[in-house]
This record gives C-alpha cells, sequence and structure tokens, in this order.
C-alpha cells in the first residue's frame, strides 16, 4: 500500500472512531450507571476492572460479528451479513442492548451511506428498512469498514476502543473520576486488543459467547430504574 494510501486509511480509521461521530455512542453506558447506582463500581480501580470485564464481553460477541460483517462486506456476501446481523441480535437478552445496537448501526449506516456512496451499502440499508436485516451497530461496522479499505484488525481495534469510550465517557458524568483517571485507563487498555483479536478471529457465529448473567441482571435494573445520565 502506497505512503498516501495508508495516509488516508488512517484518517478514515481516526474518523470513524472518533467518539465525535454522530451516532449517539454518547446516549450509551453498557450498564456502567447502574453499576454505579449499586456500589459496584465507585472509583478509577472499580472502573478499570468494569470496563476490562465489559470490553472483553464485547470481544467475544459483537466483535466476532463484526468480523464476519466485515468478511462478507468483501465478498459482497449480503446472506452471509444478514445471517451475522440475525445472530447478533438472537444474543441479546435485555431490550435496551437491541435498542443500542440497532439505532446506533442504522445511524452509522446512513451517516456512512452520505459520505461513502456505495450501492451495496444501499441494498443492506433497504433490508433494514424492510426488516430483513437487524442493523446492528457492530454489523454496520463491519461493512463500513470493509467498504472503506480498512483491514478487520483496524475494525477489531476501533470496536474495542469504542466499547471501552462509550463507557469511559459515561464514567465522568456518573462517578469522582478524573479525565486522567479515564485515559490512563483507556491507554492500558490497549494492551489487551491484539490478544483479544487472537482469541476471537478463528470463532463461528455460533460460538459467540454473549452470556453474562450479571450484566443481564444490571441491564434490566436499569431499564426500569430511574439512574439516568440524561433525564426528561
Amino acid at each position: 500500500m502506497e505512503k498516501k494510501q495508508r495516509m488516508e486509511v488512517l484518517m478514515r480509521l481516526l474518523q470513524f472512531t472518533d467518539s465525535a461521530l454522530p451516532v449517539g455512542t454518547f446516549s450509551f453506558s453498557n450498564g456502567l450507571e447502574t453499576a454505579v447506582h449499586e456500589g459496584i463500581v465507585h472509583d478509577a480501580d472499580t472502573l478499570q476492572r468494569y470496563v476490562g470485564t465489559m470490553v472483553r464481553q464485547a470481544a467475544l460477541s459483537d466483535g466476532v460479528a463484526a468480523l464476519h460483517a466485515h468478511r462478507a462486506a468483501c465478498r459482497r456476501d449480503m446472506e452471509a451479513l444478514v445471517l451475522t446481523d440475525a445472530a447478533l441480535l438472537r444474543s441479546k437478552m435485555n431490550e435496551e442492548s437491541r435498542l443500542m445496537l440497532r439505532r446506533m448501526g442504522r445511524k452509522l449506516a446512513e451517516l456512512a451511506l452520505a459520505v461513502l456512496p456505495h450501492e451495496w451499502l444501499a441494498d443492506w440499508i433497504e433490508a433494514v428498512k424492510l426488516g430483513d436485516s437487524p442493523g446492528c451497530y457492530p454489523v454496520a461496522q463491519g461493512v463500513v469498514f470493509a467498504l472503506a479499505g480498512m483491514d478487520e484488525e483496524q475494525l477489531f481495534a476501533s470496536h474495542q476502543y469504542g466499547v471501552a469510550g462509550m463507557m469511559l465517557g459515561a464514567a465522568l458524568r456518573c462517578i469522582k473520576v478524573s479525565h486522567y483517571d479515564t485515559q490512563a485507563i483507556l491507554y492500558r487498555q490497549a494492551a489487551a486488543t491484539r490478544d483479544l483479536y487472537e482469541e476471537v478471529r478463528h470463532y463461528a457465529l455460533d460460538e459467540m459467547q454473549a452470556f453474562m448473567p450479571q450484566a443481564d441482571i444490571l441491564a434490566s435494573l436499569h431499564e426500569k430504574g430511574r439512574m439516568r445520565m440524561f433525564m426528561n
């Protein structure tokens, strides 16, 4: 790959990994609000353990789906993409997770189509609108990264960064931690990314490990609770 092309791909990676990307990630916390309310997370140390656990869980489920979606997009295999999308949604037990995945996925796909016009992407968005494909966010990430010329390692790193960043951004509004604390946690979390990728890169879809009862309990409490980063 030529130097100019490498720089262009790097810029795209930064763009689609940026926390300011308008897909709504700031509205969700992966259960952190409830974990704080229940006293599970209360300082930088407990926050780091929580983030590490949730990032690993995301790698074993959403990360696997993202990789399969990327490969399907590279092959222009719509059937495989829709199967991946449906498998990921079925793995989510709580309504909030399903809502988060579908809302953010649709926003990312529509945003990408505006900046990256592509007939195959448009066809998948139409399938989502018709209800033939759920439109989950990790699947949309896989599609967008493939069509934008980014490889699956870059996709996986971006996915992991996004999961951690979502929680750490929420932590600044929920816990008495500083930006220094959250940036230190994010920096340390990066060290686990390669090992997680090597662990899941050969997983089949039916090997996704989405079962995490503690997280599902926190999510169920959050659905009925009053602990919210944003109230209206």
